[in-house]
This record gives structure tokens, C-alpha cells and sequence, in this order.
């Protein structure tokens, strides 16, 4: 099979790539994502399905979708940051498209793109983390993909961590995406900002003085530039994902940790400290060999080019 089109949908952007056989991307789509309508979520996909094909011929979709998808990998049974609820995503995309139509986790598809030609090629028991809007998960296990009986195994983002903690989109509290992932490291840039601005002067420059609003590019930007408030953000989100993976650890005995998602894109400002925070809490460390921490390789296309090649394998 030749080209194939995989589509990203996240909290924020439907991000869509035409992806070659050996994971390359060909063209690529981008547009916001209206998280609160269905229905203009796949005009959406079928306007970027159409723009790619415009002058190439496409064989197939594939579909990253941030929620639950059933087993048949057609429905979007629940998505904690989107409007779907038993979604009939597959079918509906189809009509709009004509093409066929193969649904997965979003973080599945990162977790199979990193798994055939990622940072995680050649492992056989690989864990992808997809540090985003919210945390997703992927678990690929004897080099194929683990899905659980119902197709929505390793959501990993909504394991309780804090008893009665933040409240999550999932209906929980305390879920580990509420501490580990994007909207959690601004949540923590701007407290710090707003309690102690002393050490925060970097970012409040770069959002111009209002610590509610910062965003994540600026928290990255000001880390970069030293700014301690912004260091500390990332040490406390890389932190909780230490922790998380030593747990998961002590479950899954993975030979590596890929981060991938868009804050991934901040480099070894996350990756450092989730290792350390790994290291320091590992059960019998002095008895078993420490999973690697890598950063994947695909950043925020891994999804694209996982979902394609799902397509590419249906």
C-alpha cells in the first residue's frame, strides 16, 4: 500500500499528514479543534482529508482520537477534553470521505509510530507517554500493540495519584494528567508567578504581566532563558512523571519510557527531571536495570504517523 493520511485530534488542533510507507510525511494539514461540536469535528477531518488529497491518492485514514475507542476501533466511546460520547467516528468520516477508516487512541497511534520507526524501534515492551493538553498513554508489548479487551487499555493519564485531588474532564479527581502534562505545567507557571513574581520575571515579561496569562510556549521560552519560576514548573511536572512511571514500572517492567506530546517539545526540561524522579523512586533499584527515559523522536507528529500506518495495516 502506498500513501496513507493520519489525523491528530487533540484538546486544541486537528493536525492531519500524508505519511509514505517508512513513517516520512509527505504533506501536512493543520486547523483549531471546536471541542464542544461533533459534527464540525468531522467536517473538519473531512476538509483536511480532502485538502491532502487534492494531488496525491490516498489509500486510507487513520484517526488519533483523545478518548476512549472501542475494540472494533470505529467508536469514540469517551473523550474527557471533547464532546464525543459513543461518537460513530469511523462510519461518520467515511461518509464524508470515501475512503476507509481505521479509529485509534491518540496516544496508541504516537505510541505505534515510535514503536516502528521512533525513538522505541526494535524494543519489545515500549511505554509512550503523550505529554499534551492532558496524558495520554500507549503500551506496545512483544512489539504489537496492547489494547485491552475493550480497545481502551493504557490510559494511564486517568490513574488516581492524588486521592481527592484536582478535579479531572473524566469526572475524577486526582487523575496523574491533573499533575503531569500541559495544562498542569501551566497551571503551576502561573500560581508561582502570581505568589512569588520575584523569581518569575522572565515570564511575566513574555505574558505581559499577567500571570493568568501564560501559556505553555512561554514557560518553555522563559526556562530556556533561565527564568527560575519556569524551572521550577517543569521540575515539579517532571517530578510527577517520575513518579507516575515508577509505578507503572513495578507494573509493566518496559525496557524504555518515550515522552511524546507537544510539551515533549521542551527537550531535557522535562525529560531530566522525570528520570531523576524515576531513579529516586523505582522499587528495587539496586536489584533490576532502570527503564531509559527517551523523548520521541516524532514529537507532536507521532500520532500522524501512527495513525496512518494503523491505516496502512488494517
Amino acid at each position: 500500500m502506498g500513501l496513507t493520511i493520519g489525523v491528530d485530534i487533540g484538546g486544541t488542533k486537528v493536525a492531519a499528514g500524508l505519511v509514505d510507507e517508512q513513517g516520512g510525511i509527505v504533506a501536512s494539514a493543520r486547523r483549531d479543534t471546536p471541542s464542544h461540536d461533533p459534527g464540525r469535528i468531522e467536517e473538519i477531518i473531512a476538509d483536511v482529508v480532502r485538502e491532502l488529497q487534492a494531488s496525491h491518492e490516498v489509500e486510507a485514514v487513520g484517526i488519533g482520537a483523545a478518548g476512549f475507542v472501542d475494540a472494533a476501533r470505529s467508536t469514540v466511546v469517551f473523550a474527557p477534553n471533547l464532546a464525543w460520547r459513543d461518537e460513530p467516528l469511523r462510519v461518520n468520516v467515511e461518509k464524508r470521505c470515501g475512503l476507509p477508516v481505521v479509529v485509534e487512541n491518540d496516544a496508541n497511534a504516537a505510541a505505534w509510530a515510535e514503536a516502528r520507526f521512533g525513538a522505541g524501534r526494535r524494543e519489545q515492551y515500549l511505554v509512550v507517554l503523550t505529554v499534551g493538553t492532558g496524558l495520554g498513554g500507549g503500551l506496545v508489548t512483544g512489539g504489537e500493540l496492547y489494547r485491552g479487551r475493550q480497545g481502551i487499555a493504557a490510559e494511564f493519564g486517568h490513574v488516581t495519584v492524588e486521592p481527592g485531588g484536582r478535579r479531572c474532564g473524566c469526572g475524577g479527581r486526582g487523575c496523574w494528567e491533573r499533575y503531569a502534562s500541559g495544562r498542569a505545567l501551566i497551571l503551576e507557571a502561573q500560581e508561582l508567578a502570581t505568589v512569588s513574581p520575584a523569581i518569575a520575571g522572565r515570564l511575566l515579561e513574555l505574558a505581559g504581566g499577567r500571570p493568568e496569562a501564560i501559556t505553555g510556549l512561554h514557560v518553555t521560552r522563559a526556562a530556556q532563558d533561565g527564568d527560575e519560576a519556569a524551572l521550577e514548573a517543569f521540575r515539579v511536572i517532571g517530578t510527577w512523571l517520575g513518579q507516575g512511571m515508577a509505578a507503572l514500572t513495578a507494573v509493566l517492567d518496559p525496557e524504555v519510557f518515550v515522552l511524546g506530546g507537544g510539551v515533549s517539545a521542551a527537550g531535557e526540561l522535562l525529560r531530566e527531571p522525570a528520570e531523576r524522579s524515576l531513579q529516586e523512586r523505582i522499587t528495587a533499584r539496586a536489584y533490576r536495570q532502570v527503564p531509559a527515559v527517551r523523548l520521541a523522536e516524532f514529537g507532536p507528529e507521532a500520532g500522524i504517523v501512527g495513525a496512518a500506518d494503523l491505516a496502512r495495516r488494517r
